[in-house]
């Protein structure tokens, strides 16, 4: 158990499958007091219940909806009166070139990616604030570090997350609330089901399986359980994380 997430009180959206759903049972492990949200209500509930010596609640929540985020705050403050940290985790991973004009699906990527990620940090900056504490993290990405073909606007959120997060630690620092983003490379997870191309999903989905080529989600959930663990005076900023193999 790290005694470093013991009784913390975190909240992570975007937690019904994947990294997401690692996360929970990772910090569950360590002890944590967690609140947890995403859109499909019935796999938080049935991760609750496969966890039931762990202190979690759970809300329906769609990041894209700022009134959702701060509901999902109040459930926390309403349980245990504070908020530790939250990890702001849903994503969406269309790809296709510009010249394809997919307006929809780029509007998607920016009201998840980017706007469900301000949504996390705006419903409980206050609370941090006055706790003059508070820790908040989120998944970005290898592609918020580089560019390439085909994912002009997916690299583009992710840069996005980059900025707003480095943003947050500039101003925030002083109050004591320290900003994390996880950069993984390819995961097996569910991510690559939003590709509109499904026969390219699926080769990604098939590569993510492979060890070496894909991390797995227990992978990424180690890298939050770190930052999430570090002593107060210790702000873990940054972390990119590929696997073995990966060329970009």
């Amino acid at each position: 158990m790290n005694d470093g997430i013991k009784n913390k009180v975190v909240i992570i959206a975007g937690a019904s499958s994947g990294i997401g759903e690692a996360t929970v049972r990772r910090l569950a492990a360590d002890g944590a007091k967690l609140v947890i949200g995403a859109r499909r209500e019935e796999r938080l509930k049935a991760l609750a219940e496969s966890l039931p010596q762990a202190d979690i609640r759970y809300r329906a929540t769609d990041v894209a909806v700022a009134a959702d985020m701060e509901a999902l705050a109040q459930t926390a403050l309403d349980a245990h009166g504070r908020i530790d940290a939250i990890f702001n985790n849903a994503g969406v991973m269309p790809t296709a070139n510009l010249s394809e004009k997919r307006f929809e699906e780029w509007k998607r990527m920016l009201d998840i990616n980017v706007m469900g990620v301000l949504h996390g940090i705006a419903a409980v900056l206050p609370t941090m604030k006055a706790q003059l504490s508070g820790h908040i993290l989120a998944t970005d990405s290898v592609a918020g570090h580089v560019v390439y073909p085909g994912s002009a606007v997916y690299c583009g959120t992710k840069f996005a997350v980059r900025a707003i997060m480095e943003g947050l630690r500039q101003e925030e620092r002083e109050s004591g609330i320290r900003s994390t983003i996880i950069s993984p490379g390819l995961v097996d997870t569910e991510l690559y089901t939003t590709i509109a191309d499904k026969e390219f999903g699926a080769q990604l989905s098939r590569a993510a399986k492979i060890p070496g080529i894909g991390l797995t989600p227990d992978d990424v959930a180690g890298a939050v359980a770190y930052a999430l663990g570090a002593p107060a005076s210790v702000a873990i900023s940054e972390i990119l994380m590929r696997p073995t193999n990966q060329a970009i």
